[in-house]
């Protein structure tokens, strides 16, 4: 055996038997021509909360969506129509259920590098459709995951960069994978300490408080001194509380806006289980389909907040229904 004969012997023996997961497809997106909005002092931002992107496969294979695509169709629709000055995703939009902590059977195994790249496709039409929008990523638990997961396993993975390159995204990082510079996606990693202000009065987190009835908003409201828009639960909430203050009396709110993952038991939960062959039976979640929509004046102005909600693939808002049919493959 030659010399070129052993390094090629050595070189496959030491290679991993599974699919290496990379980059998210190159896209280009073309260019389109963009209205300008009628002057206002208020600014709109377009909430779009807990995704869980990804998948597992059916008996014969095939890829199986656990989001819900009819929903983030509406989403993008509504953002096509209604040209945000700011997309706001508050976290938990991939849901990277290989690297969670459910016992995972095999039908929801090699789906990263499919959830990448839908996700990658995903940003690059969220990007055409606001063009001169500011579009947020704000880390949640689930894109946590991925980290996470390298520090437990491949320690010294953790962090690389290409060569040359140090003010580069790590190449195992979601921002690299999904290609979020090619689409000017801001990512605000660190959950759960990941904050979007709206503007002094209103902040954005993906936030980790939970609680059963309706609940969760009055725990957040116990602790904040600002209004606060949350993920996380998939349950559309919101409560109010009034507080006296030295000089007047101030008005606070906690709410969240829902989700835009399937709410029938596909998406890996504490409830949710698994026939004999491990794919997931459908069972009813307490979750709600939704987005939410903020207009606000920057700095210290008021903001005014809606929660759309999301029914049987349709939506109302302020007198018109939207509708969004399965996108085709």
């Amino acid at each position: 055996m030659s010399l070129s004969s052993d390094l090629q012997f050595a070189v496959k023996k030491n290679s991993p038997e599974w699919p290496v997961v990379k980059q998210g497809p190159a896209i280009k997106i073309p260019a389109t021509e963009h209205v300008k909005k009628e002057k206002s002092q208020f600014k709109t931002c377009v909430v779009l909360p807990d995704m869980q992107c990804g998948y597992f496969r059916d008996v014969s294979g095939n890829f199986v969506a656990i989001h819900d695509e009819v929903a983030i169709n509406l989403a993008i629709e509504f953002i096509k129509e209604t040209k945000p000055d700011v997309v706001a995703m508050n976290g938990d939009n991939a849901d990277f259920a290989e690297f969670g902590k459910y016992r995972l059977t095999p039908a929801y195994q090699l789906t990263t590098q499919k959830t990448i790249d839908y996700l990658t496709t995903l940003m690059a039409r969220l990007r055409a459709a606001s063009p001169l929008a500011e579009i947020v990523w704000l880390e949640g638990n689930h894109e946590a995951r991925l980290g996470n997961y390298i520090l437990d396993n491949a320690n010294a993975a953790f962090g690389l960069k290409r060569g040359n390159i140090p003010d580069s995204w790590p190449v195992m990082s979601l921002p690299y994978l999904c290609r979020f510079d090619d689409f000017n996606i801001k990512y605000l990693p660190g959950y759960p300490a990941s904050t979007y202000w709206v503007n002094r009065k209103l902040r954005i987190i993906h936030g980790h408080k939970v609680a059963s009835g309706g609940s969760t908003a009055h725990k957040y409201l116990a602790t904040e001194k600002t209004s606060v828009l949350y993920g996380h639960i998939h349950r559309r909430e919101w409560a109010e509380r009034t507080r006296q203050d030295w000089d007047e009396d101030k008005t606070i709110l906690a709410a969240s806006a829902g989700c835009l993952a399937r709410v029938d038991g596909v998406v890996p939960s504490v409830k949710g289980g698994t026939d004999l062959d491990g794919r997931p039976i459908p069972c009813t979640e307490d979750w709600q389909q939704g987005i939410a929509v903020v207009h606000y004046v920057a700095g210290d102005g008021p903001f005014h907040l809606e929660l759309v909600p999301i029914h049987s693939g349709s939506m109302f808002y302020r007198g018109k229904i939207y509708k969004a049919e399965k996108k085709k493959k």
